[in-house]
């Protein structure tokens, strides 16, 4: 997949912010990636878990936090996955960039989180949200929402399938 390099000249005039995400890639033993179905601000996103940079945190405090938050459990870092490498206009806000990073992590026992079989199995409720393992060698750009989470998909799906992860 290419990474849509964009023309940022019409798109960076209103930018004045950034705002920062931090993801966990989290695969098991069976190569299934751990995913989020969420519901926020009525819309239904499928997505890696994770969640925003806090003032004053590091990229790694944050998925950390996010991981106790999202699943009530703690993770451990393996390494760096990627980070956003090209201009990507904040979805929900006007005036900001976009900047992800994603790690490569593992839980630090079995998890005891609920996880699904089917996408958005809960009621339609803002700031709903479940969690479901996707076998890599199937996981497509096509299955996530955001184009960011769309080109580490392919890169997922990538590595797989060249034995690197």
């Amino acid at each position: 997949m290419n990474h849509p390099l964009n023309n940022t000249d019409k798109v960076t005039t209103n930018i004045k912010h950034f705002n920062i995400r931090v993801y966990g890639i989290i695969i098991n033993a069976k190569n299934e990636v751990l995913i989020s179905d969420e519901y926020l601000m009525d819309m239904k996103m499928t997505k890696f878990p994770g969640g925003g940079l806090r003032f004053g945190e590091g990229t790694l405090d944050c998925i950390k936090r996010e991981a106790v938050e999202e699943f009530g459990q703690e993770i451990d870092i393996i390494r760096h996955y990627y980070t956003t490498d090209f201009f990507q206009k904040a979805l929900f806000y006007e005036d900001h960039q976009l900047i992800s990073i994603y790690y490569l992590a593992r839980f630090t026992r079995p998890p005891v989180f609920p996880t699904s079989k089917k996408p958005y199995d809960f009621e339609m409720v803002n700031g709903s949200q479940s969690f479901r393992w996707y076998l890599l060698e199937r996981i497509s750009p096509d299955l996530m929402t955001f184009p960011v989470d769309k080109i580490v998909a392919e890169m997922l799906k990538d590595d797989f399938n060249q034995g690197l992860l």
